[in-house]
């Protein structure tokens, strides 16, 4: 029994849940692909159905983007949406515990591979697409070069630990510390180290323009072309798809001429290619965070 009065025993009373959590997950790993699919579509149904919070997010940030579409047809993006984003997060499973020959064959990589294998280094525009995950273990389980991604510390340790080791575990990837900044990543890019930047998401007007995505003014970060520009590096888009053998991994083409001088023109161009792609597979874009919470001044919230 536990010590109430126990420091070690209230702690472990605390994590007990993410310990629980992570040996459902590593259990999960040893399934076949459709059972764990079959469990995400379940999980999927029921945080739609309670999930109210967030499934009015992304419902205003689906009326906003595709304004034709009628409630109906915006209601079932949204529960299709829910799916893929709780399948994403049991891939974890064998992503991250799955044997490497069965990761290799469940994820496939299409597009312009070998023109990734020829850049001298490259910063890789990976949009918050819900496989994200799979993209990053994708190219660093397919391609033999040292990539550099950045990570940001989880607050419970047991969880920490499982995705930090799961997001190191093919390549020997160079891993950033998010609060350590952007010098060593630039010094990454310089060595010859594409780095895997998701730089799409609203995180207020700091180091942010304002630039259309879908006809609306996103606060948008400009680290995209600053980093391009300062690791000399092409700007080559991946993305990522759910399919019923795994997850399609796209290397696009890189962008010609990019960046430029203008980092306004940049990061409006950013947000014009996002949105192509994003319209491909819109159900699979990251809906239930708030893209456009920051509004420019006198703009009221949309949430």
């Amino acid at each position: 029994m536990t010590d109430p009065a126990n420091p070690a025993s209230a702690a472990a009373r605390r994590h007990w849940p993410s310990v629980l959590g992570l040996g459902f997950m590593r259990v999960l790993a040893r399934l076949p692909l459709p059972w764990v699919r079959a469990l995400g579509w379940l999980l999927g149904t029921v945080l739609h159905a309670l999930a109210g919070r967030r499934r009015r997010i992304a419902l205003t940030n689906w009326r906003l983007c595709f304004p034709d579409q009628t409630q109906a047809q915006a209601q079932a993006a949204i529960r299709r949406h829910f799916v893929y984003f709780a399948q994403a997060w049991l891939d974890r499973s064998w992503l991250w515990e799955g044997r490497p020959a069965v990761v290799r064959q469940r994820i496939t990589l299409v597009g312009e591979v070998d023109a990734l294998k020829a850049l001298p280094t490259a910063v890789l525009f990976a949009p918050h697409f819900v496989g994200m995950d799979a993209g990053w273990t994708g190219i660093t389980a397919h391609l033999e070069r040292e990539f550099c991604g950045i990570y940001a510390e989880q607050l419970n340790p047991e969880v920490d630990r499982w995705m930090a080791q799961g997001r190191s575990r093919f390549g020997h990837p160079h891993i950033v510390e998010k609060r350590d900044g952007a010098k060593p990543m630039v010094a990454a890019l310089r060595a010859g180290k594409p780095l895997y930047l998701l730089p799409d998401m609203d995180h207020g007007l700091r180091d942010s323009v304002f630039a259309p995505f879908f006809g609306v003014q996103a606060a948008t970060l400009t680290s995209l072309p600053r980093f391009a520009q300062l690791g000399r590096a092409a700007v080559v888009p991946v993305t990522t798809r759910i399919v019923p053998g795994g997850v399609e991994v796209r290397i696009w083409p890189a962008w010609a001429g990019y960046p430029t001088k203008d980092l306004q023109a940049d990061v409006n161009f950013m947000n014009q290619q996002l949105e192509h792609m994003v319209r491909q597979h819109p159900e699979q874009y990251y809906w239930v965070h708030k893209r456009f919470k920051t509004r420019p001044p006198g703009e009221a919230s949309f949430y």
